[in-house]
């Protein structure tokens, strides 16, 4: 990071490096003033500045900085920048500090842009009926799949290869002259992952269970990213073809998810189909069209426009692309973008089979050209004044995310802070996902976790289920500002890696009434600091070797991160701990040595451990840290 120290300016304060020899040169209109960060690109700055990177560079120069492009000043700098090109750089987040030429509609996506909150600002007279826009989820080989490719071949027009012509991510089916969007997503876990961006995209979902399967694990996973969102579920019980179907056992099963069927007084619509041979999707289409109607889902064409974007990728031929769904206003060509942290133009348009279009309304999807960088799925997107400010604002956000990632990760969620949220009036409900080993320890929890709401806070369980603290739990954390407690269950590297990132806190127990005391000192505002377990590594055991006085030692390889000697380890075979120990020496060949990392061998003699170690055993290294 660049600083610069005030000396004699060498410039005319003219807007003009120097001053124009020989009135050559016009004088350049610049901003009066501009809004810049703790922290800037020469690049960025010179885009909001409106001069050449060169011209800021050659100002460096004569302050002894030699600044590449994208070198990073600070503010101070930047200041001086400006006060020798004759513009005030001023410090955001001060309302009267804002550029005139941002009004404040165009700086509303400065923040993440809420669908909701946009379309609850319209006024009602211009709100109008939208299409309903459905995913589809459920287990793996129930036929989700299947059913998107039955309806696409139903309703959506033909073409040559008798279908759609290309993946768009999400395209429009119409039935009886209304239509329906439906987003061609993988699961549940690209459904959250919009959600955790702040994009809630989804009004309907289509839970496709199979009628000879039944309810599965990943189908329970399904309806709690569902009921997350706070989206009406629609069932489809699907391959009634086959003859060992039991639809009312699915019924049965159902039920004990709270998913009433309405032929048993419930109020979920279930719908018996055949996705392979296309029996009862037409009735499908009208429950769903019937739910959308109950649930008057609305907006304003003519409103601020914004949306989520779908999928987007770098194409070779035509460069960026980015499916984007339009939620409220109409997308043009020709309109200025801001999506997180890029921005463009649209220079092209085109629906979901390919064809150039001039606008797309609310609820349809488009594919666009013209962003300067792939935004991530779920991002969301709002339509700006003009170019200037789509680059400012986008400036901005990369700036703030630098810094965010600079800065320590705090927990979206912990149970030390419930208490003072409550106070706060910020949260009247905990959520939490409880993960266990086993079934008969699991009912226990929950129902002892239930127990503990009160008239203040009230405990909801978001997902509850047997085996290990996989990614997608923490994907719905993420999403629903919830805690993940594990009960004798370990946390895969995935799911390790990303709640890390999304701060999203994991707690381990071995003792139920542990847990339970630590869930009740958290609602009374009691709960003191905890050591929270922090993996370092894991190490492959290759042979074993037994020695004199060292006992037996394990050779290993180092499959991730370190291993340091005594540290605390995991014994860990077929998913199971052996046994929770330390590592009391630690070698290379025949050296003592203090760590080892990742890609090297090493022998381990883990404390209390004189027998039991087998070939393809890992050990899990572990710390432990303390928290606030």
């Amino acid at each position: 990071m660049a600083t610069a120290t005030k000396e004699p300016a060498k410039f005319q304060n003219d807007g003009r490096i120097g001053g124009a020899s020989n009135g050559e040169a016009d004088a350049v209109d610049l901003p009066s003033s501009i809004v810049v960060e703790e922290y800037v690109t020469v690049r960025a700055l010179a885009e909001r500045m409106d001069r050449s990177p060169i011209d800021l560079i050659k100002v460096l120069m004569q302050f002894g900085i030699m600044a590449p492009i994208d070198q990073t000043l600070d503010h101070d700098t930047a200041a001086i920048v400006g006060e020798e090109l004759g513009i005030e750089v001023l410090r955001p987040m001060v309302e009267e500090d804002l550029p005139e030429e941002a009004p404040e509609e165009d700086l509303r996506p400065k923040e993440r842009v809420m669908i909701e909150d946009v379309v609850a600002e319209e006024s009602a007279k211009n709100l109008v009926e939208r299409p309903p826009v459905v995913a589809v989820l459920g287990h793996v080989d129930h036929g989700k799949t299947t059913l998107l490719d039955r309806i696409r071949r139903a309703n959506v027009v033909d073409t040559e290869a008798g279908g759609i012509t290309q993946h768009t991510g999400a395209y429009q089916v119409e039935i009886d002259g209304k239509k329906i969007t439906f987003l061609d997503t993988p699961g549940h876990e690209a459904f959250t992952a919009m959600r955790a961006r702040g994009a809630q995209v989804t009004d309907i979902v289509i839970l496709v269970v199979a009628a000879d399967d039944g309810i599965m694990p990943q189908t329970r996973e399904a309806v709690s990213h569902a009921r997350a969102a706070g989206v009406t579920i629609v069932v489809a019980i699907n391959k009634i073809d086959r003859p060992n179907t039991n639809i009312n056992r699915v019924m049965e099963e159902l039920s004990a998810e709270n998913l009433t069927p309405e032929e048993w007084g419930g109020e979920t619509i279930t719908v018996p189909i055949s996705a392979l041979n296309g029996d009862g999707v037409d009735e499908l289409l009208e429950n769903i069209l019937l739910v959308a109607e109950l649930n008057q889902h609305r907006a304003n064409p003519k409103g601020q426009c914004v949306g989520t974007v779908i999928e987007a990728e770098l194409d070779k031929l035509r460069g960026i692309t980015a499916t984007l769904l339009v939620q409220n206003g109409a997308l043009r060509r020709g309109n200025s973008l801001i999506v997180g942290d890029t921005w463009g133009r649209i220079k092209a348009m085109f629906d979901y089979e390919g064809n150039p279009i001039k606008a797309a309304e609310p609820s349809t999807p488009t594919i666009v050209l013209g962003l300067n960088g792939v935004p991530s799925a779920g991002e969301v997107f709002a339509v700006v004044k003009n170019d200037k400010t789509a680059r400012m604002l986008a400036a901005e956000r990369q700036s703030r995310e630098a810094q965010e990632a600079q800065s320590p990760m705090r927990p979206q969620m912990t149970l030390e802070d419930m208490f003072a949220r409550v106070e706060g009036g910020e949260t009247e409900t905990l959520h939490i996902i409880v993960r266990a080993d086993a079934q008969g320890t699991l009912a226990p929890i929950v129902h002892s976790l239930e127990q503990l709401s009160n008239d203040e806070i009230n405990i909801k369980i978001m997902q509850s289920a047997i085996g290990n603290i996989t990614e997608s739990d923490v994907m719905l954390a993420e999403a629903s500002q919830a805690i993940i407690i594990g009960f004798g269950v370990h946390i895969d590297k995935a799911a390790l890696v990303r709640a890390e990132q999304s701060g999203v806190e994991i707690r381990h127990y071995q003792i139920i009434y542990k847990m339970i005391e630590d869930v009740e000192l958290a609602l009374d505002g009691m709960l003191d600091p905890v050591f929270e377990e922090v993996v370092s590594g894991h190490a492959e055991v290759r042979r074993m070797f037994r020695v004199r006085r060292g006992g037996l030692i394990a050779g290993c390889m180092v499959l991730d991160g370190v291993v340091k000697r005594h540290s605390q380890a995991r014994l860990i075979r077929n998913d199971a701990t052996i046994i929770t120990t330390t590592i009391e020496t630690l070698k290379r060949f025949s050296e003592d040595v203090t760590e080892v990392r990742a890609g090297y061998e090493c022998g381990i003699n883990l404390a209390g451990v004189n027998t039991d170690l087998q070939e393809g055993d890992i050990i899990e290294v572990f710390e432990k840290q303390q928290v606030r």
